[in-house]
């Protein structure tokens, strides 16, 4: 963890800002104004990219995927930089708060009554700009899984779980209780996933889930 240097009024006005730019839903904005109807109402009715795409239109997919993981990021170097009080010139304590309180934003954002996403995408924007080798090396194993699995739900557990190994071998200890803090939250908004992966019933990426897979 970073030493906490940052006046406390100061990151209690980085958190509320940074949990309003994660709230912000682009699966649904992207959706709507590509005119692909209401995204709570298809597929699994998450926000994210993996059920955009199963409205067949990759590229409002790909956008909400870019979106999500730029709002964490951005939050992070936004903070990192115009917080900067350490004397490496980065405010530290900033950046990770922010990075956990745009995370938050995505899973309990306010202005869809707190259900939100699954954050996948946001971790993984969150790693990059906290620490861009972790970062892409999450990635990396996430479109890994991907492909092997062809399940979007194993491959963002597999990465979120391995993020504290590339943390570990990239020397980046100072994001490691984040990391795992994150890390949970990602697998406690996975839960109806882990019960359909184990009873061999997850859907597989693009293809739609039955009325009782959500």
């Amino acid at each position: 963890m970073p030493l906490f240097s940052t006046d406390p009024l100061l990151l209690a006005l980085t958190a509320m800002l940074a949990y309003l730019l994660g709230a912000v839903p682009f699966g649904i904005v992207i959706t709507r104004a590509m005119g692909l109807g209401d995204l709570r109402q298809i597929g699994s009715g998450n926000i994210g990219a993996t059920n955009v795409l199963r409205t067949g239109n990759k590229a409002a997919a790909f956008a909400t995927l870019v979106l999500d993981a730029a709002k964490g990021g951005v939050a992070v170097l936004l903070a990192r930089w115009l917080l900067a009080t350490d004397s490496t010139g980065l405010a530290e304590d900033a950046a990770q708060l922010a990075g956990l309180a745009a995370f938050l934003g995505h899973l309990f954002p306010v202005w869809l009554r707190f259900k939100g996403g699954k954050g996948v995408a946001t971790f993984l924007g969150i790693l990059i700009a906290l620490a861009w080798p972790v970062g892409l090396a999450a990635c990396a194993t996430w479109l890994v899984g991907a492909l092997v699995t062809r399940t979007s739900s194993i491959a963002a557990l597999v990465a979120a779980a391995t993020s504290a190994v590339w943390i570990i071998l990239f020397s980046e200890g100072q994001i490691l209780l984040l990391s795992l803090v994150l890390t949970v939250l990602v697998y406690l908004r996975h839960g109806e996933n882990l019960r359909r992966i184990n009873a061999g019933t997850e859907p597989k990426i693009g293809r739609k889930p039955t009325a009782s897979q959500p």
